[in-house]
């Protein structure tokens, strides 16, 4: 490399280059000659004396100069870290069969399940009769409004059913706990595993898909 050479030609850059490029070259030659004390102080007297007259250029309006240019020491500190990924609020398959459902999506067969369940605990004549069709009518309700979401008839039969049936169980089972404890409610066990049932076949017709 020749004194009377321009840091450019030191370098072997046009005075076009990008700093990405005279940055590219620069430690390009570093590498290329890390052994070689002299060639190295010449090679980082080009670079710097690049930078000062691109800064230069910048004052005078001339270029705009990126933030790493002007501030070089500072390229470490910037490099982007590694953002975390997000966390999933929940398993991809519970996010697949949940549903967010608007107030009227809840409250139309929330109506439902209140009208089966007054008849259910008020309605005395024929009682087990009346419980029948009130489950009935509640499967078909639940069964309704699954299919509508995404006409999945198949799976809206699996899913009420499900939740008939362990509506029923854990509604008898708590019935049995919890009626003889709490001799204020005239309910039998087959009306109270009927309400618990409907609760839980609303929030699967409301919150499932």
């Amino acid at each position: 490399m020749s004194d009377e050479q321009n840091p450019y030609e030191k370098l072997g850059v046009s005075e076009d280059a990008s700093f990405d490029e005279i940055q590219d070259v620069r430690n390009r030659l570093l590498e290329q000659y890390s052994g070689d004390a002299k060639r190295l102080e010449v090679i980082e007297a080009a670079y710097d004396a690049i930078l000062m007259e691109r800064l230069k250029m910048r004052q005078e309006g001339k270029i705009k100069v990126p933030e790493r240019i002007r501030f070089p020491e500072r390229l470490v500190q910037s490099l982007p870290k590694e953002s975390p990924t997000p966390r999933e609020q929940s398993p991809a398959w519970l996010q697949r069969i949940l549903d967010k459902p608007t107030l009227a999506d809840t409250l139309l067969p929330g109506a439902w399940y209140v009208g089966l369940s007054a008849i259910s605990v008020f309605y005395q004549a024929g009682s087990d009769q009346v419980l029948q069709l009130a489950l009935v009518l509640g499967v078909c309700v639940s069964i309704y409004f699954l299919n509508r979401k995404e006409g999945k008839f198949g799976r809206a039969v699996l899913l009420t059913l499900i939740g008939l049936i362990t509506g029923l169980v854990a509604g008898g089972l708590v019935a049995n706990w919890l009626l003889p404890q709490m001799q204020f409610m005239t309910l039998s066990p087959n009306q109270f595993s009927t309400v618990v049932t409907f609760v839980l076949l609303w929030l699967i017709s409301s919150f499932l898909r």
